[in-house]
C-alpha cells in the first residue's frame, strides 16, 4: 500500500498527477503510452553515470513515475529513493520492483509518496546525486523545486535534470507531432507555456546555490526508437549542476 498523500502543500498540478495515475497500469510495457520513455532510458542513464559513478552513490530520483530510471541506477550498485506525488505509479514501482527481488536481485531501492520539498526538510544534504526527469515542466513551482533539490544535495553533489525547451521547434515536435499526429503521447501531456528555456533554467539553478556544469540536447527518433545526447537543445535537453563543495 502506498504511503499517504503528504498534508503539505504539494508542487503539483492535480490534473497532471491524474493523468500520469491514468498511465500506470501499462508503465513498464515498452509498446505502450510510455513507449518513449523506455526509449529515452539507456540515455538518460548513459548521461547520468557519466557524469556522477553511480556504485556506491546515494542517489534520489524526484518524480520516479513507475521506476524506469531508478532501477536502472540501482541496477548500477546505486541505492535509491525514488519519490512522487502520484500514488498508483509509486505502487507499479514497487511491485515491478518486487518481482525483480523475488527474481533473486538485490537491489538498493526504495520509494516513498513524498513531495521533494517535505524531503528536503527533513532529510538535508544526503544525497550525492539527485536526478529529475521530464517533470520541472509539469509542476506549478519549478523554483521551488530546484531550490529542494539544491538543499538535498551533500557539497559537491550534482543535479541531473531533463526538460524541454520553450521553442517553436518544442511546439511542433512534442505537442503538435507528438501527441496529435504520431499519438506517440497522450494528448494534454504538456503545456508550451510550461516549457523551460536553458536560459531561465540556468538563472534558477544560480538562485539555488547551484553551478551550472554542462548541457546537452536529448534526442529521440520515433523510427527508430532511439535515443541519444547530442547537440543542439531546441526542444530536449538535459543539464548537470554541481552543489559548490
Amino acid at each position: 500500500m502506498s504511503n499517504p498523500t503528504p498534508s503539505i502543500a504539494a508542487n503539483a498540478d492535480p490534473a497532471e498527477l491524474a493523468r500520469f495515475s491514468a498511465l500506470a497500469a501499462r508503465w513498464w510495457d515498452p509498446q505502450g503510452p510510455q513507449g518513449p520513455l523506455h526509449a529515452l532510458n539507456p540515455a538518460r542513464l548513459a548521461y547520468v553515470a557519466g557524469h556522477c559513478p553511480l556504485a556506491g552513490a546515494k542517489v534520489l530520483d524526484v518524480g520516479c513515475g513507475g521506476g524506469l530510471l531508478s532501477e536502472a541506477m540501482a541496477g548500477e550498485g546505486a541505492e535509491v529513493l525514488g519519490i512522487d506525488l502520484a500514488a498508483d505509479l509509486v505502487d507499479v514501482a514497487r511491485l515491478h520492483l518486487l518481482e525483480r527481488r523475488q527474481a533473486g536481485e538485490r537491489l538498493q531501492l526504495d520509494y516513498r509518496v513524498q513531495a521533494v520539498e517535505a524531503l528536503a526538510l527533513e532529510s538535508p544534504a544526503a544525497f550525492d546525486l539527485v536526478t529529475c526527469m521530464e517533470l520541472l515542466e509539469h509542476v506549478p513551482d519549478p523554483p521551488s523545486m530546484l531550490e529542494a533539490c539544491a538543499a538535498l544535495l551533500k557539497p559537491g553533489g550534482r543535479l541531473v535534470i531533463s526538460t524541454i525547451n520553450r521553442t517553436p521547434a518544442a511546439f511542433v515536435l512534442a505537442i503538435v507531432g507528438a501527441e496529435y499526429l504520431t499519438g506517440l503521447i497522450e494528448r494534454g501531456t504538456h503545456d508550451w507555456r510550461r516549457f523551460i528555456k536553458p536560459s531561465e533554467l540556468a538563472a534558477g539553478l544560480r538562485r539555488a546555490g547551484l553551478e551550472l556544469r554542462q548541457i546537452d540536447g536529448l534526442h529521440y527518433d520515433p523510427l527508430r526508437r532511439r535515443a541519444r545526447v547530442g547537440r543542439g537543445t531546441a526542444v530536449n535537453y538535459l543539464c548537470v549542476a554541481q552543489k559548490p563543495a
